[in-house]
């Protein structure tokens, strides 16, 4: 005879509760998110990582004490035969083309010396001394030449004087200009449209102000010549990043 063992009691009562979910353990709190420090020497150029923007910076410092402590009659002369006006642009372009940076128009205090050394140390930081040199040269040569030729075609047309030949035209601005559009398309698009808007608005006040509207007129085309290399500066630095 085969035995029945009794139920306990409750049992049934019991496999009706459902059974209870396992705690699990919390998780690790959230860490915070690191804020990036604000490092703003790295405004500033520095030998190792910066020395095409170093070393230009101190040669244009070199010529601008010199212009501030020579005699107005030297410097006028300096001036003059660094001057890419069309009379020196054709008897010794390469020459002139070159000289003519060696200048700040309106010295150490002027607004394109600052801009020089803030804009070229991103610009090289970025993309190398070679490139941001080739930007800047660029832009110097391409808008001198923009500007100039026409007042040539023009003197010889007879729209203008045979004076105008001999435009006084010397400085950096131009290729800083250009060098402020290059540097604006490696920026993230919260800092590339305010920079790029706001520097040609400056550029088009000036024009419109029209104290020197041939000036005016190749800033606002070497800004243009800056974004135009922003195709191959982009290209490179993708290529360069790891």
């Amino acid at each position: 005879m085969e035995r029945i063992a009794p139920k306990t009691v409750g049992a049934d009562l019991l496999d009706g509760v459902p059974r209870q979910r396992s705690v699990l353990p919390a998780p690790p709190p959230a860490r915070p998110l690191a804020v990036p420090r604000a490092r703003p020497w790295l405004l500033l150029p520095t030998p190792a990582r910066t020395p095409f923007t170093v070393g230009y910076a101190a040669l244009l410092a070199a010529t601008s004490l010199l212009a501030a402590l020579a005699p107005p009659s030297l410097v006028y002369a300096l001036y003059q035969g660094s001057s890419t006006d069309v009379a020196h642009l054709v008897r010794s372009p390469a020459v002139v083309l070159l000289t003519s940076a060696l200048w700040i128009a309106g010295g150490l205090l002027s607004p394109y010396a600052l801009a020089f050394v803030l804009v070229l140390t991103a610009l090289e930081r970025r993309i190398g001394g070679a490139r941001a040199a080739c930007v800047f040269l660029a832009g110097h040569v391409l808008a001198t030449l923009a500007t100039e030729v026409p007042v040539g075609l023009a003197v010889l047309a007879g729209h203008l004087p045979g004076t105008s030949l001999h435009r006084l035209d010397y400085g950096i601005s131009f290729g800083v200009a250009a060098s402020t559009g290059a540097l604006a398309g490696l920026l993230r698009p919260w800092l590339r449209w305010p920079l790029l808007v706001g520097t040609a608005a400056l550029l088009l006040n000036d024009l419109l102000a029209y104290t020197d509207p041939m000036t005016n007129w190749g800033h606002l085309i070497a800004l243009t010549i800056g974004v135009s290399t922003w195709p191959v500066i982009r290209r490179r630095v993708a290529v360069e990043t790891p």
